[in-house]
């Protein structure tokens, strides 16, 4: 099996698609900061895989972790859209530069495949529901920062030729997803609050709209990602939008909590709408999500 460098293989969606790997047999790097992941999220695949501590903004660790490597799956990233307008210099520097220096280092490496996981947040306040064809148009420096890396990768395929694709992930959620930062996504955050019996706390009105995806079916959508030989961008989503105030509803219900819930004003950086045409994806790489929400929601609430 090919060698494979998952960066941001100890966060969130990274240590799910290490797994992954790891498990059909792939030989797995894993470059990570550990600024926001951890090391408990590699336990699984511990034995298994090579872990490089390191941070993608430093060319020659980039350069050593790529390496020997025909896959790179590009997940290290400043994540937070909300957290992005407090803070766009870091957003930049860590989404634009360094995912230029992984593409760089992939080049000199003679890289094979590169997946790079993108994110809805490029589309902003869209009408109606989003597809790959749509004008991006984002409204966080987070969105910005990813719609750059998605043009450097269509550069790096057109003008060096590495094989590249960009997943454009809408909301992802499942086990090991942080519940306690400030900017922490809105699943880990409720099911945590639910398990407790404390209120929900929903930022507006509720009625904004989510297209929530397992992050187990994210780790399928990359793997068909790596085989496949399409360049360009993918959506992946389940192509089902809930709003916020329902999403509550079923949280509170699949605890059996006695939990309320309590609005606060609404955070910069938010989009109101976000739903995703997952067609294409369908189409381009055989994908579509397997996991229903609620049965997502019960992983999630188990994991706690």
């Amino acid at each position: 099996m090919p060698k494979a460098l998952v960066t941001g293989g100890a966060g969130f969606i990274g240590s799910h698609l290490v797994d992954r790997l790891a498990g059909q047999g792939f030989t797995v790097a894993v470059l990570d900061d550990f600024s926001t992941g951890k090391r408990e999220n590699l336990e699984e695949s511990a034995g298994k895989i090579k872990v490089i501590e390191g941070s993608i903004l430093d060319e020659e660790t980039v350069k050593k972790a790529v390496s020997g490597c025909e896959l790179v799956f590009h997940n290290a990233a400043f994540v937070s859209a909300t957290e992005s307008v407090a803070d766009p210099e870091r957003c930049n520097e860590v989404n634009a530069r360094g995912t230029l220096n992984v593409l760089s280092a992939a080049k000199e490496g003679g890289v094979k495949r590169f997946v790079f996981s993108s994110s809805s947040a490029v589309y902003g306040e869209l009408e109606g529901i989003a597809s790959e064809s749509a004008q991006a148009d984002p409204i966080s420096p987070y969105g910005v920062s990813k719609l750059v890396a998605e043009n450097y990768c269509q550069v790096f395929k057109k003008q060096y030729g590495i094989s590249t694709i960009a997943l454009r992930y809408f909301n992802v959620y499942g086990p090991r997803q942080n519940p306690d930062s400030e900017y922490a996504a809105v699943i880990p955050k409720f099911a945590a609050a639910a398990k407790k019996g404390k209120p929900l706390t929903i930022f507006g009105d509720g009625t904004q709209t989510r297209d929530f995806i397992y992050v187990g079916d994210v780790a399928d959508a990359n793997l068909l990602a790596a085989k496949s030989g399409y360049c360009g961008t993918l959506n992946v989503a389940s192509g089902k939008a809930i709003s916020i105030n329902e999403l509550a509803e079923k949280i509170i219900a699949a605890a059996g909590s006695k939990s309320g819930v309590t609005h606060a004003k609404e955070r910069k950086g938010d989009i109101k709408k976000s739903a995703a045409d997952a067609k294409l994806a369908k189409k381009a790489l055989g994908f579509s999500a397997k996991t229903g929400l609620d049965e997502g929601l019960q992983k999630v609430l188990g994991s706690f």
